[in-house]
């Protein structure tokens, strides 16, 4: 194993605290907290619809920013004005990590090959790089490869630029949907538990007894590595 591919919404950063957080600044006439998990419902379907051909390759951002917008509109009766979208959507530039992540990866870093592999935009996830010490070698966008997980022009991808076989790629996620799609095509698999992904829902979802590893956070991650 030479490389170590991170998803990065939920597994590395937490969306749920960071987007409800501004969430509750911008729109303090809504409950936040359920705004936040309305919003991120809107990201699988409309994600879906690009890959499907349906639509134009689009990226994240403007996906997210069109997401929010109908959303607003057509279940909590708010016409948005263009600046709350603009603090909203910039919300998921800026998430913190987990307590876990910028510590694990230093360590991880030292011996491995450390990237974003995410359906962010290669800006976006600079940015949060910057904001939350994420010291990723390389930022794997989707904007790359113009495709989204769980394509795999972005899994293979990653592996063709690094110069290693997919099996030497560890792909580490906290969604079971982003590690099956990996182990499709030939990656190892790594689920880290993040039970308050959601904030106060409940995360239906259980890992795969394929993974190479489960572990409750990234160092742990790190120490299981001998980093």
């Amino acid at each position: 194993m030479k490389v170590i591919a991170f998803d990065t919404f939920g597994t590395v950063a937490d969306w749920y605290t960071g987007v409800s957080h501004v969430l509750a600044q911008t729109f303090p006439q809504i409950d936040s907290s359920q705004l936040a998990r309305d919003w991120r419902r809107t990201y699988g379907p409309v994600l879906a619809e690009v890959e499907a051909g349906d639509r134009e390759w689009t990226m994240l951002d403007d996906l997210h920013r069109e997401t929010l917008e109908r959303l607003l509109r057509e279940r909590y009766d708010v016409c948005a004005t263009p600046a709350q979208l603009d603090v909203a959507v910039h919300a998921w530039h800026v998430l913190p990590g987990w307590p876990d992540s910028s510590s694990g990866l230093h360590r991880l870093k030292a011996k491995y090959t450390i990237c974003a592999l995410s359906n962010g935009n290669v800006a976006l996830l600079n940015e949060m790089a910057k904001a939350s010490d994420l010291p990723w070698d390389f930022v794997g966008g989707s904007d790359l490869w113009r495709r989204y997980k769980p394509a795999s022009e972005v899994y293979l991808g990653l592996a063709r630029l690094m110069q290693v076989h997919p099996s030497e790629v560890l792909m580490v996620a906290t969604h079971v949907s982003d590690l099956a799609a990996a182990r499709s095509f030939g990656l190892r698999t790594a689920y880290v538990e993040r039970p308050s992904e959601w904030g106060p829902e409940p995360k239906d979802e259980a890992p795969n007894p394929a993974d190479d590893f489960h572990v409750r956070g990234i160092d742990e991650l790190a120490t299981q590595l001998g980093c």
